[in-house]
């Protein structure tokens, strides 16, 4: 008998891999080479923490009035449980347009995923792509408005970032089915138009650099993910619209925005 006061919630994102047919499983159980045997369970990579790395790319640091040069790039949290998963070939996610703002952006991003059972704690350079299992792309949604504010009163930001389904993203692909992806762009349109594009070799910190510096102020563990920032172009979206995120040709993430 379980000594829980109640039954924890553990969030949980589907893992892209490959079959004994030789394709890709989905989410959804689909494959990309025919149907999946019985036996092939989708597999799911639960999540402890979601790091997100600001001011990542130096065009986006300085639309947002900041100095690339000067302020290098930072970290914050959102909590386990925005994650909206978004399956390709399902139907599309809906999100809710979120409360107390009128100024709801939209930030695309690649989403690394930690899972190793080594120790996470001060990685070197060399060793830091051995703790990463896959990864995903998503959407760093904030309440610009919100995040305005806090700046301008020096406080956190947490009701701009970590607010409830603030974190729609792909399921995870396993980095050894991804190829070349440090030449890969990120794009996000809405409604069809396309609003960022840029390629992954812009970031300022590189995904080995964003593991390095993270492991310095934090014990890295498996389930954890990290947001890699995003690129210029950032905007508001409202209900009704549909955002639609691709990186490579294996990751992508669509949602809509719906009337709150």
């Amino acid at each position: 008998m379980s000594n829980y006061l109640f039954k924890p919630r553990i969030v949980s994102v589907p893992i892209f891999r490959r079959s004994s047919l030789g394709g890709l499983v989905g989410a959804d159980g689909d494959t990309s080479s025919g149907s999946v045997p019985p036996s092939e369970d989708v597999l799911l990579f639960p999540v402890r923490r979601i790091y997100c790395v600001g001011r990542n790319y130096r065009k986006h640091t300085i639309e947002m009035g900041g100095d690339p040069d000067r302020e290098p790039p930072f970290f914050f949290q959102k909590p386990a449980d925005s994650v909206v998963v978004c399956r390709p070939g399902a139907q599309q996610a809906t999100i809710p347009y979120p409360s107390c703002t009128s100024n709801l952006h939209y930030e695309a991003e690649l989403i690394v995923a930690i899972g190793n059972d080594q120790e996470g704690k001060n990685i070197q350079a060399d060793e830091a792509m051995g703790h990463v299992f896959g990864f995903s792309v998503g959407c760093d949604l904030t309440r610009r408005d919100l995040q305005s504010e806090a700046k301008q009163m020096r406080r956190p930001w947490d009701a701009a970032k970590s607010f409830d389904l603030s974190c729609p993203m792909s399921p995870i692909t396993p980095k050894e089915v991804i190829d070349d992806l440090d030449r890969a762009s990120i794009k996000l349109r809405v409604n069809g138009e396309l609003k960022q594009q840029s390629g992954l070799d812009k970031m300022i910190f590189s995904v080995p650099e964003i593991v390095v510096n993270l492991s310095k102020l934090f014990r890295l563990q498996k389930g954890d993910l990290i947001m890699t920032g995003t690129p210029e172009g950032v905007g508001a979206i409202v209900a009704g619209d549909s955002v639609q995120i691709e990186c490579g040709e294996l990751l992508s993430c669509n949602f809509e925005i719906t009337p709150s």
